[in-house]
């Protein structure tokens, strides 16, 4: 697993730009508390596309990892960061590293909201969205990717229900 510092990661959200960690912590923080009854998830997914420099010719993927509290029934907040890596040529790889992306940041950014959150926030339900379905190229992994979520103690959503990854994260590729 790669670690990630944490500090130095910065999200971008639609209505307020650049944020540090904190910051999104704080935000979620908010978002739960104005509601504490209501039912939340909190979604973490990641996707990804290949980029060409044109600088130099080289391919590397940029992956889009979204962080989404949603409100049950009452629109939600999300987040997204962005990284990069090289040396990833097949869709197996890039399907792994969209995963494991997702798993790393989950390790690291859940811990610190649950701190952040001081054991006073309503009940919420954590998923990890992959970008694999039924149909279609990845149907071939789906179990081996849901094993890893799910053996790493979290619940996999894959397509259709893995908006998180599918729609939002793509949606900054």
């Amino acid at each position: 697993m790669e670690t990630i510092d944490i500090d130095k990661v910065l999200f971008e959200n639609i209505t307020d730009g650049i944020l540090k960690t904190d910051q999104v912590i704080g935000q979620i923080r908010e978002f739960l508390e104005e509601r504490p009854n209501a039912e939340y998830s909190l979604v973490i997914g990641t996707d990804s596309q290949e980029k060409l420099s044109l600088a130099n010719g080289t391919k590397k993927i940029n992956l889009v990892t979204a962080v989404l509290v949603h409100r049950r029934g009452f629109g939600g907040r999300y987040f997204w960061n962005r990284t990069y890596k090289n040396n990833i040529h097949t869709l197996r790889e890039k399907i792994y590293a969209e995963t494991m992306t997702s798993l790393n940041f989950a390790s690291v950014f859940v811990p610190l909201l649950k701190k952040g959150l001081n054991g006073h926030s309503p009940k919420y339900n954590l998923e990890i969205h992959i970008d694999v379905g039924e149909h279609g190229d990845t149907r071939e992994m789906i179990k081996e990717v849901v094993g890893m979520v799910t053996g790493s103690g979290y619940i996999a959503k894959t397509k259709p229900d893995a908006y998180g990854a599918s729609y939002v994260a793509d949606k900054h590729t």
